[in-house]
């Protein structure tokens, strides 16, 4: 089954949201992932099957960013 996590993030930066998004398909080669950098939440979006908010968040912070579930 296929879901969706969003999530709110500090990411101001398109070419750094290109490159989290990269790290991200690592873990998730079959998801769609994108940023939504003109919203004022910069929100990260991760449609997928088996996702992990958890990991998700981890991988974020790892490289020193902010990262929460929206919910």
């Amino acid at each position: 089954m296929t879901t969706v996590e969003i999530f709110k993030t500090n990411v101001c930066e398109p070419r750094t949201g290109q490159r989290l998004i990269k790290k991200l398909l690592r873990h998730y080669p079959e998801a769609r992932i994108n940023f939504d950098l003109e919203d004022c939440d910069r929100v990260l979006r991760v449609e997928g099957r088996l996702l992990s908010s958890e990991q998700i968040a981890a991988t974020l912070q790892n490289e020193g960013f902010e990262c929460e579930v929206l919910n």
